[in-house]
């Protein structure tokens, strides 16, 4: 008999028909007053609540204290509550929090890798549009051309 037939072992399920696992047959928390259910339930309201303080603090930022604070200043503290917010949503609810070290590592090198060839870009980018802004070529309308 094939491991395909046993509908209690799980990795079975996953490596025949996966109908099983989204027709209700491997529902997780189907009595909302287990423990397990409820330890799961505070988990969600916890992170709930800090990703609303984390948002309040930046609208709270961004409609206060905009207008007295330097723009750059401004722009790092709000770059840093993103990231702090994305990163923490996709610790849990991408489970990414759970995995080994070594599977974090392969995902978040790459995406700082990604963040940084964004930004190097952008600043290659104003850097040359400056240059061409203020060339003294440019400043005088003409160059040589060949007689």
């Amino acid at each position: 008999m094939s491991s395909h037939a046993n509908n209690d072992n799980v990795q079975a399920l996953y490596e025949g028909d996966q109908s099983k696992l989204y027709s209700g047959v491997m529902s997780h928390h189907t009595d909302v007053e287990s423990t397990e259910s409820k330890t799961q339930i505070k988990r969600i309201w916890k992170v709930f609540w800090i990703l609303l303080a984390v948002t309040l603090v930046e609208v709270f930022i961004g409609m206060q204290l905009s207008t007295s604070m330097p723009k750059a200043l401004l722009a790092f503290i709000f770059l840093g509550l993103t990231l702090f917010k994305a990163g923490y949503i996709v610790a849990i609810f991408m489970h990414l929090g759970d995995e080994k070290k070594n599977f974090m590592i392969t995902v978040l090198i790459p995406l700082v890798l990604f963040v940084w060839f964004i930004i190097a870009f952008l600043a290659d980018g104003s850097f040359w549009l400056h240059m061409n802004d203020t060339s003294k070529a440019r400043d005088h309308g003409t160059t040589q051309i060949a007689k």
